[in-house]
């Protein structure tokens, strides 16, 4: 083990980690499945910095969430902040760019960061992967961006997804009728949206506490309960299952609210059962949020995934092949006389795309076997006296301890099978 001695102990933040290489592999193996599936279908990939101005961010999340952006001055007295979400720098992307393709259509896997209480399943440096798709208002690309989500957690491995959606409209209507100049609408929807987490009793205290009498509470939250999917919804479902997404996978769900201010049709949320803490994404329609930033009107659609949650779900539902993941085979050095013919083997393996790692050092035998042991290498490959004599290599499979004398022709066969 690599030791640094006379160190004082040295920590990272709380709510930020690191990654080592064993679930940094499973992150990447996440990450490429997803990656597959929105490019399969046909979106772009984008990045953006980790700064933005902060008053960019700020105000377009709801009071709420505002608080827990990441805001600070820099050296020449700018107000900056971290990236909170990938949707609102990319509606700042779209003003800025005026030569994108109308209907761009783009993925973006980054880091974003939240002032928020650290606890399970929730940090504050985290992965996002959002798919949107901008310029349209079709109920074509609602379901396209539902179906991309089903797919991708499909790829991914999980079998049972359940993708909650409702319309915002629905709640706008209802909830209309007791705006008043003290009663915020979009105050009232954050509270409904913590149904999942709360009791309808404290929800209603909480609206209570907003503004709404005892009696308006209990009719809001009655009416919401008995609300019927609107045309608009029920064409994005049917569309959606057209695109292959089960039927049964799609649960209308009316409180759902999405906590955020901008969006303003079509809302979902991924939930997958056997995993219960928490939604695994969430998204919809935010028709005008790039013309609150640019003054240009630009409808979109999309959705975030809570990626850690997905890594972590996928781990506890051993959804991961590790055994598929990392080093394949290590090259031993029998001693110095041998090492250029552990070189070429090295070399032959790798130009066969096989993952293969050469011993850094001339060590006894002994001690690389139990360094291949303890980095869970599969195979081994020692060439020694007798090896380079008759052209061969003994091949050593670490779990079953078997060996066999091979060429190198039939190594990259077997390892390659």
């Amino acid at each position: 083990m690599l030791k640094l001695k006379n160190m004082n102990k040295i920590i990272n933040l709380k709510g930020f980690r690191d990654f080592l290489p064993e679930e940094k592999r499973v992150r990447d193996y996440i990450a490429a499945k997803i990656k597959d599936t929105f490019e399969i279908f046909g979106f772009e990939p984008l990045e953006t910095p980790t700064l933005e101005y902060a008053n960019l961010l700020l105000g377009k999340y709801g009071k709420e969430a505002d608080k827990l952006v990441y805001t600070f001055d820099d050296r020449g007295g700018r107000k900056l902040g971290l990236r909170y979400d990938q949707t609102v720098p990319t509606a700042r992307v779209l003003s800025q760019y005026q030569d994108l393709p109308k209907y761009f259509r783009r993925y973006q896997i980054q880091n974003v960061f939240r002032a928020d209480k650290p606890q399970k399943g929730r940090y504050r440096e985290f992965t996002q992967c959002d798919p949107d798709i901008f310029g349209s208002t079709s109920p074509i690309a609602d379901a396209e961006i539902i179906a991309v989500t089903y797919f991708a957690f499909k790829n991914v491995g999980f079998k049972n997804i359940i993708l909650k959606i409702n319309d915002r409209k629905i709640l706008f209507s209802i909830l209309d009728k007791y705006k008043t100049d003290k009663i915020d609408i979009l105050s009232i929807i954050q509270t409904i949206d913590k149904l999942d987490k709360k009791s309808e009793n404290d929800v209603k205290n909480e609206l209570i506490d907003k503004g709404l009498t005892s009696k308006e509470s209990e009719n809001a939250l009655n009416d919401i309960k008995n609300a019927q999917k609107t045309e608009n919804l029920e064409e994005i479902i049917r569309l959606s299952v057209n695109l292959g997404v089960p039927e049964n996978a799609i649960e209308f769900s009316p409180f759902l609210a999405r906590g955020l201010d901008y969006y303003t049709g079509m809302i979902f949320e991924v939930i997958i059962p056997e995993y219960s803490i928490g939604s695994f994404g969430g998204g919809g329609r935010y028709d005008k949020l790039i013309g609150q930033l640019s003054g240009t009107d630009i409808p979109a659609v999309g959705i975030a995934f809570g990626f850690d949650r997905m890594v972590e779900a996928a781990k506890e539902l051993r959804l991961v092949p590790t055994a598929n993941l990392g080093t394949k085979v290590l090259v031993t050095v029998f001693d110095a006389n041998y090492l250029s013919n552990s070189i070429e083997i090295t070399k032959t393996l790798r130009l066969k795309n096989i993952s293969t790692e050469l011993f850094p050092s001339i060590e006894k035998l002994d001690k690389q076997l139990k360094y291949a042991d303890k980095k869970q290498i599969p195979y081994v490959i020692i060439v020694g006296q007798d090896e380079v004599k008759n052209n061969t290599v003994t091949l050593k499979n670490m779990k079953t301890k078997e060996q066999k004398t091979l060429t190198i022709d039939n190594v990259c066969k077997l390892l390659l099978a």
